[in-house]
């Protein structure tokens, strides 16, 4: 099987946990809905690009980045639909998880704080993609594995970009004290049981 092209060492270290051995047992078991959600968080990194590029078009580091982002995760999102088309995957509307909206509940109000924020957000997202890729790669067929693995790089960069940003806005203290905030809920909602499987979702719920 491929093995990671890149140095992960990175985001495992930004993340506050792994993803449990449970979710990934479920993601197999479930690969057409693992597909389905996996286009819809191309989808919509690629529309939370796009929305940071509509609110703050004075910042022109933010602006390039952003643009990049979202054309790479358009990109990404075709060939999801490629491979679900190749696989007999029909496109079907699945409810989203509670892993985005709980994170963004803690985002402040105000700028530039909500910025930052927002960021921070952006980045753990990144960040957990590249872990459950990097995480399912050792146990699927040759031709998804390849894909998964594809999508490290880019990932991973996409979880740097978005922590850059937020360096270039706040001092690093203050960067440091809304992650610690941020890492808490996002281990809980990662380690926290589910009712529904979803690309971010925490381990199924016992039956």
């Amino acid at each position: 099987m491929p093995t990671s092209p890149i140095d992960l060492s990175a985001v495992y270290d930004f993340l506050p946990c792994r993803t449990p051995q449970s979710w990934i047992t479920a993601a197999l078991a479930d690969q057409h809905t693992m597909l389905i959600d996996h286009a819809n968080c191309e989808k919509k990194a690629a529309a939370t690009a796009l929305s940071l590029m509509n609110r703050y078009i004075e910042n022109s580091t933010l602006l390039n980045k952003m643009s990049r982002l979202a054309r790479e995760e358009l990109r990404h999102f075709e060939q999801v639909l490629k491979i679900m088309e190749q696989r007999g995957v029909e496109y079907v509307p699945v409810t989203a998880s509670r892993y985005a909206s709980g994170l963004r509940e803690l985002v402040r109000k105000k700028d530039p704080g909500k910025l930052v924020d927002t960021l921070l957000v952006g980045a753990l997202i990144e960040a957990r993609s590249c872990e459950r890729f990097a995480a399912l790669v050792p146990h699927l067929d040759k031709d998804l594995a390849e894909f998964y693995t594809s999508l490290l790089k880019s990932e991973s960069r996409h979880f740097m970009d978005y922590l850059t940003l937020a360096g270039r806005l706040v001092d690093g203290a203050e960067v440091e004290e809304r992650l610690q905030i941020f890492r808490q809920r996002e281990a809980e909602l990662i380690q926290a049981a589910d009712n529904e499987f979803r690309f971010h979702s925490g381990p199924p719920q016992a039956a």
